[in-house]
């Protein structure tokens, strides 16, 4: 390991589910705003959604996510009230003149709505928007949750693409996260979906827990593996107890520390990849027949807030408290506390809290950042034919950092890439163009 990987392993970086990020949003960006950019989503656009139940019936530790836990149904049918009023208001800001080509559910846990509230509320997004009864659908499901009546009112709504939620197999691990999950519970559903017919499975990894070693972190990866999954998340523990105050629950004596983080890291992406998933990006792994690889391999990949998509749609409007949509004028996010949300929508107007309105310089960087993400490099004259003279100011940088920072980016091919052996700290290398990050005071997670 050269001296600029160690001194890597101990930076902090933002993971560049957009650009700027959300540290960057301000209140400037209103319904009125949000309003504007709807109208002028061009006739026939397709549009994805994003619907997030801000509920749980238990509190992980490790998470990171905006939710609340209940052990009492009725707030959520309260707040299901809600989000009924709030697709039919942006159903109605949208009209038919969109398609909707993607739907994911994610939380919280969506696979706490009681099977009749999952059918309705599906019910009236196909009501509200065009296109959404062919819409690929996609829901985060947590395996505890599920029962037959839930696996059966989801395939038959069309489910095509189930993620669930394992994090680890080790029931030490478990306990000290909170999140007690056998093996035999996850398999009993991955089997449940796919005798009811639901194409594709991914499951979600997390390297960097409490008490985690590369030997522990292996195990759980070859269980994962004998359910052949056909997407694998290996994400890295982010602690961010100054955010999410629950995960001071997590003893900090018994967490890895960077190094140890990276051996997890690579060592469980060695084992993934010998058993024939191609590599997405810096954290996703996936079949070579599955979609995610073939966006890879065409350079059609993307990033967003769920992670690596082959989503090419240029909307994403969010639903529910704390969502966040991209609009091609930039981002709104809605309010995140639930009651807050709630007087807002059931008023009948939009639960816009904050946002960003993009420059021409963020365009930029936003493209550069996602294909270093995405790719591990970028072409300077695919910038130019993008986007002008405006590029030069990012193209000069990243001529810097080639000449000064081989260990980072190099220049080949006549494009600017990044080695394989930094590709492991690529969000340190990205936040090189990130015109924000030093004018906040925003903490973020460890890079690896």
């Amino acid at each position: 390991m050269t001296f600029a990987q160690t001194s890597r392993l101990a930076e902090t970086a933002p993971r560049y589910t957009s650009y700027p990020t959300a540290p960057h949003f301000h209140p400037g960006i209103d319904e009125e705003a949000v309003t504007r950019w709807i109208d002028a989503i061009p006739d026939g656009d397709a549009v994805s959604l994003y619907l997030h139940i801000p509920f749980c019936d238990r509190l992980c530790w490790f998470c990171a996510c905006h939710t609340k836990q209940t052990l009492r149904y009725e707030p959520v049918s309260r707040f299901l009230r809600s989000l009924h009023a709030e697709i039919e208001t942006v159903a109605a800001g949208i009209g038919t003149r969109t398609r909707i080509a993607a739907i994911h559910f994610g939380g919280g846990s969506p696979t706490m709505l009681a099977p009749a509230d999952f059918r309705e509320l599906m019910a009236r997004i196909r009501a509200g928007f065009n296109g959404a009864d062919t819409a690929e659908l996609s829901v985060e499901i947590d395996p505890n949750d599920m029962t037959d009546e839930k696996l059966d009112v989801m395939a038959g709504a069309g489910l095509t693409r189930a993620s669930l939620g394992v994090q680890d197999f080790d029931p030490r691990v478990q306990r000290a996260i909170n999140r007690e999950q056998s093996f035999e519970l996850t398999r009993a559903v991955v089997e449940g979906l796919r005798n009811r017919g639901v194409g594709s499975l991914n499951l979600d990894l997390i390297y960097g827990l409490p008490h985690q070693t590369v030997d522990s972190v292996m195990a759980t990866v070859g269980q994962a593996l004998t359910l052949r999954p056909d997407r694998i998340a290996l994400f890295g523990y982010a602690h961010v107890p100054w955010f999410k105050k629950h995960q001071t629950m997590i003893d900090e004596t018994v967490l890895p520390d960077g190094a140890a983080r990276l051996e997890q890291s690579l060592a469980a992406a060695r084992l993934v990849m010998e058993a024939g998933y191609a590599a997405i990006g810096i954290d996703h792994f996936a079949l070579p027949s599955d979609s995610l690889t073939r966006a890879a391999d065409a350079g059609r990949l993307h990033r967003n807030f769920q992670g690596y998509t082959d989503d090419p749609c240029e909307t994403l409007i969010g639903l529910g408290p704390s969502s966040i949509s991209r609009y091609r004028q930039g981002y709104a996010q809605n309010i995140a506390s639930t009651m807050d949300y709630q007087r807002r929508v059931d008023t009948g107007h939009m639960a816009i809290a904050r946002g960003v309105e993009l420059s021409e310089d963020d365009r930029v960087r936003s493209w550069v950042i996602e294909r270093l993400m995405c790719d591990f490099g970028f072409s300077p004259e695919e910038a130019l034919a993008r986007f002008g003279r405006a590029c030069a100011p990012v193209l000069s940088e990243a001529a810097v950092i080639a000449q000064t920072d081989r260990d980072a980016l190099r220049e080949k091919g006549g494009s600017y890439v990044v080695p394989a052996g930094a590709r492991p700290y690529v969000r340190t290398i990205a936040a090189r163009f990130d015109a924000y990050l030093a004018r906040g005071t925003a903490r973020h997670s460890l890079a690896v």
